[in-house]
């Protein structure tokens, strides 16, 4: 059985209605601001940032968002019985709620649908903060310490978490075929996993509408759109 790993960027949620970052509508380009927003430094030196960043969530896509075609496909190609692991750079949870199951999707970014403490590190929903947002909240402090709360994502400003980390370049070691989609594989260290699995002996194959640094070692470049692309990609590696 063919080991396949996905690592998918931006770019396959696009089509769920949650915008990519550096394409060329990317949100960094119509709202270079709106960076600051999730970068650790400013984030947690200015309660203005904070309270923006928060009605930034409550009014953001990402969790009203649903999982597209994309999504579904790499679902449908795990419940087929492939050998599938998904390391995603996203943090809208939609490969786990198109039917991926957790213990295969690892997140390098964390996810948006949880919130964290930066003091005590105790965790709670994303739903449950934003709810004392709209109740007038504006920038909702920890329940259990009255620390300062973020996303439960790796902003910038932060490093991975080593652990997961370590555990995506042993899948990009070990696979076969490492599928790279709608990343524009510019931001290390999640970028390096395709060069790891080309020099392992890996079929990479790269998704995406953009050039990418990566495209002289990729075995196979797709241009199509990501809705239609992927799916036909994963039924002809079944």
């Amino acid at each position: 059985m063919t080991m396949v790993a996905i690592l998918s960027g931006a770019g396959i949620s696009t089509d769920s209605g949650i915008p990519d970052y550096r394409g060329p509508d990317g949100l960094w380009r119509r709202d270079p601001e709106a960076e600051r927003l999730v970068t650790y430094g400013p984030y947690m030196a200015d309660p203005e940032i904070r309270r923006r960043s928060w009605r930034m969530r409550l009014d953001g896509p990402v969790l009203r968002a649903e999982p597209n075609a994309a999504h579904h496909a790499v679902a449908a190609y795990e419940r087929s019985g492939n050998a599938l692991r998904v390391i995603t750079q996203n943090v809208d949870g939609l490969h786990q709620a198109a039917g991926v199951p957790e213990r295969k999707v690892l997140e390098l970014h964390g996810s948006a649908r949880s919130v964290v403490c930066t003091a005590c590190h105790a965790r709670s929903s994303m739903a449950e903060a934003l709810e004392r947002v709209q109740a007038g909240e504006a920038d909702p402090a920890c329940l259990a310490c009255g620390g300062i709360l973020k996303s439960a994502t790796v902003m910038f400003g932060q490093r991975l978490d080593p652990e997961v980390l370590g555990q995506a370049m042993a899948i990009a070691k070990g696979t076969e075929v490492f599928i790279a989609v709608g990343t524009s594989l510019q931001v290390q260290p999640a970028a390096s996993l395709a060069g790891i699995a080309a020099e392992h002996g890996a079929r990479l194959i790269i998704v995406n509408a953009e050039p990418t640094p990566y495209d002289p070692v990729a075995d196979e470049i797709v241009r199509e759109p990501i809705g239609t692309a992927l799916p036909a990609l994963l039924e002809g590696l079944r």
